[in-house]
């Protein structure tokens, strides 16, 4: 990961960090940082983290069964138990929840 902002940004700070992560730097809000070292260690397996990220792209269930090697069930498992251990809604809630926490 190459940068954290959060979703509220000014447009100035945006496009400062835009050029000093194009340049390879690295850029990190300081709020966002606290967040995600308060929200503590993840609770998802290595497994369901990797199905979760690959969810967030937009890929299907079955896109990611094909791409992990895994049956379409085996991945409805891991993203239902993803959900049920962030104590989400839906997936888009788990991978809300996720990105916040600096998980996925």
């Amino acid at each position: 990961m190459a940068g954290l902002l959060p979703k509220d940004i000014a447009p100035a700070e945006l496009a400062a960090a835009i050029r000093t992560v194009a340049a390879g730097g690295r850029v990190i809000s300081p709020a966002l940082a606290v967040a995600a070292l308060r929200a503590g260690p993840s609770p998802l397996t290595r497994r369901e983290t990797e199905v979760l990220r690959l969810s967030a792209t937009g890929a299907q269930p079955v896109e990611i069964a094909e791409r992990l090697f895994l049956a379409y069930g085996t991945v409805r498992n891991y993203l239902t138990s993803a959900v049920v251990k962030l104590d989400a809604r839906n997936r888009v809630d788990a991978i809300r929840t996720a990105t916040e926490s600096g998980w996925i």
